[in-house]
């Protein structure tokens, strides 16, 4: 080969464009959510876009201080909560940023947007009032307020002070009665109660069917569940201040983290979520309630009947929480 050519050979491969690699598209997602109700979702999603989602969950106290601890250095693109309280926390501490989607504007009510557009609302969860369907409870159920009565003495069960819902309930009537009368119907609730609160929901309600006390406040998803799974138990749902405030409404929601790398598509992950496809995925899972109106209840959602629900805005349920505790701790509400 002449030198010539082999200059000419050299110079050939050298101008040759470089091999395109294409790198793997993938989201981090931190989440007190249960892997179980979100992994039907997230398969889903990966599937339709070949986006990869990392799912990391703990308590969901313990993701926020992770977030704060990590700061730019996180990996984490979304944050997934199951409480307003949480997200409001999040966003005053710096960790979540403001976004525009007229996607998620159009499928989200703005009284689940967090300020600014922070964070949004992706499904609902009503604060209910369960009773044991053998005694004569339902005839006197009206509202939370009217179980601080003195009729109520040695019926009621309590949820722990320490469960975040437990806190955003309180903190819904702190936004409609202000903090003295509040601590008042905290109050009543203290002394009415049967026995020391129960750590979750789904104890409580076990309580109220094996005939410990007569009546109970618990989120309409646990009772959704159980009764599906056990349509024997004697429990049957009453759905409270439907005549004044309308029941109080908590939500799951999400948000961008401040410093993720890939805006973009956590946006389009959080639009999705948004939609009729994976709302409806997440009804069948945890038995929430769609956000997105346009999209109709499953049956077991649907058999529990309608309701008037209280307009609040999710977000400062979420700033009255410190207050919220504060009442609480002042009731001796364990």
């Amino acid at each position: 080969m002449s030198s010539r050519l082999l200059v000419a050979l050299l110079i050939s491969i050298f101008m040759m464009p470089a091999p395109v690699f294409t790198a793997e598209k993938k989201l981090v997602v931190y989440s007190s959510r249960k892997w179980r109700q979100m992994e039907p979702l997230f398969e889903e999603y990966s599937a339709k876009t070949g986006v990869r989602l990392i799912f990391i969950a703990s308590k969901a106290g313990n993701m926020l201080e992770r977030l704060k601890e990590e700061g730019e250095n996180s990996p984490a693109d979304i944050y997934y909560t199951v409480d307003a309280g949480y997200l409001w926390l999040a966003d005053e501490a710096g960790l979540l940023q403001p976004l525009d989607s007229v996607i998620l504007e159009k499928n989200i009510p703005d009284q689940y947007q967090g300020q600014d557009n922070t964070w949004f609302g992706l499904s609902l969860r009503a604060s209910v009032i369960v009773y044991n369907t053998s005694t004569d409870a339902a005839q006197k159920l009206r509202s939370y307020e009217g179980l601080a009565d003195d009729y109520w003495q040695g019926r009621l069960v309590l949820c722990s002070s320490k469960a975040i819902y437990s806190q955003s309930l309180v903190a819904s009537l702190i936004a409609q009665h202000g903090s003295r009368k509040t601590g008042e119907i905290v109050s009543g609730w203290v002394e009415n109660q049967v026995v020391t609160p129960f750590s979750t929901d789904t104890t409580a309600l076990e309580a109220i069917a094996a005939g410990i006390g007569d009546v109970t406040m618990a989120n309409s998803c646990c009772f959704a569940k159980m009764i599906n799974k056990w349509p024997e138990l004697p429990l049957a749902i009453f759905w409270p201040n439907q005549e004044s405030s309308g029941v109080h409404v908590n939500i799951s929601g999400a948000g961008l983290t401040r410093w993720t790398k890939h805006r973009e598509e956590a946006i389009k992950l959080l639009e999705w979520l948004s939609g009729k496809e994976a709302q409806e995925l997440l009804m069948h899972v945890a038995m929430e309630y769609p956000v997105n109106s346009q999209v109709a209840l499953i049956p077991t959602l649907e058999s529990l009947g309608p309701f008037h629900a209280d307009p609040v805005k999710a977000s400062l349920c979420g700033k009255l929480h410190d207050e919220a505790l504060e009442i609480m701790k002042a009731a001796r509400y364990r």
